[in-house]
């Protein structure tokens, strides 16, 4: 058998135990939520893997709150689920780029439920598909991913509700925000080959590397990350795209802008949850990102290797994992973690 053949048997057999897990019901001394005591929130769930992360979370027994930007694609799929699936899920319109939707949606989450135990940071946008590459959309998506990702941390963070358990904000990001990339050119070619990924995506892969090699110390030392500095990072990429010199730049040469707000996005998980890490037991809030893979949705074009009920598996898992086995500040990938 070739390693070609050994990579693509490692792959399917796990693919085969996430199926079979998300089967497998969490017992009673598992279950610590109920519809009564723990509340969900899932951003940007009207489609996609959103709706699937809030049709696990919502058919475990608990309170889920759907949200969307748009509110009849947010009704249309809280009618899907309700009705077809006879699940109970909550709407209510949320706009993570803009502070007054967020805004508003705190005070309605307080007044409607005291607050609420479970934050997935799902909303996100992509406007590159196959080999293409436009930063035409950077200002949006870097707006969106990171900026949205990180103004409902910092809004539903004072609004999670003590527990035994512990709170959970679960960041939806990607391999390709990785600040080093992959080293090892042609173990990964060989690795994503045996995945039967398309040879873009391959190429994608291979460019993911910052070129700024001080940059790339910088934000994978835990103790040198600051918001200031994320945020300064993604200023001066959507500066250069604005005056035409980002490809000199020294960013992630495809997929760039998406790489970048993702990037962001899994730099800002671990300085928040070192952050918060120093909160006395009752009050902790557990805070991890996932790549839920290329997944089989609009966003890829339906070109995907993944189903959306494998991708949202580890979202899931990470909301309702036991808080003696949880862990703060990990990235994770089919329930296993990975590296930054």
């Amino acid at each position: 058998m070739t390693n070609k053949e050994k990579a693509r048997e490692r792959r399917e057999k796990r693919m085969q135990e996430i199926s079979l897990l998300r089967t497998i019901p969490y017992s009673d001394h598992q279950r610590w939520w109920s519809s009564e005591n723990v509340v969900a929130v899932v951003t940007g769930s009207n489609r996609g893997i959103g709706l699937e992360i809030a049709r696990q979370l919502a058919s475990h027994g608990l309170t889920l709150v759907l949200t969307a930007r748009n509110v009849d694609a947010g009704l249309e799929a809280v009618t899907s689920l309700s009705l077809q699936q006879g699940l109970k899920v909550d709407f209510h319109q949320l706009d993570v780029t803009d502070a007054s939707s967020i805004k508003e949606f705190g005070c309605w989450i307080k007044q409607t439920f005291g607050g609420l135990d479970i934050l997935v940071n799902n909303a996100g946008v992509n406007y590159n598909l196959g080999s293409d590459n436009s930063v035409e959309f950077a200002e949006t998506v870097v707006s969106t991913n990171y900026h949205g990702t990180k103004n409902m941390i910092k809004a539903m963070i004072p609004l999670m509700r003590p527990s035994p358990q512990g709170a959970r904000i679960v960041n939806v990001s990607s391999r390709l925000g990785r600040v080093y990339g992959r080293r090892n050119v042609s173990k990964l070619l060989s690795l994503l080959l045996s995945l039967s990924f398309s040879f873009r995506l391959i190429l994608h892969m291979l460019l993911q590397r910052l070129a700024n090699v001080e940059l790339r110390d910088q934000l994978s030392n835990p103790d040198s990350l600051t918001e200031e500095l994320l945020d300064r990072t993604v200023s001066t990429f959507i500066e250069q795209v604005k005056d035409g010199t980002w490809e000199s730049g020294g960013w992630p040469q495809t997929f760039t802008d998406y790489s970048i707000s993702k990037l962001a996005v899994n730099a800002y998980t671990r300085m928040i949850a070192k952050e918060l890490s120093t909160r006395q037991e009752g009050e902790k809030i557990y805070v991890n990102s996932f790549c839920p893979g290329w997944v089989k949705t609009a966003m890829t074009g339906f070109a995907g290797n993944m189903s959306p009920e494998d991708a949202a598996d580890t979202g899931v898992w990470l909301s309702l994992v036991l808080s003696e086995e949880a862990v703060t500040g990990k990235f994770f990938a089919e329930r296993r973690e990975i590296n930054f």
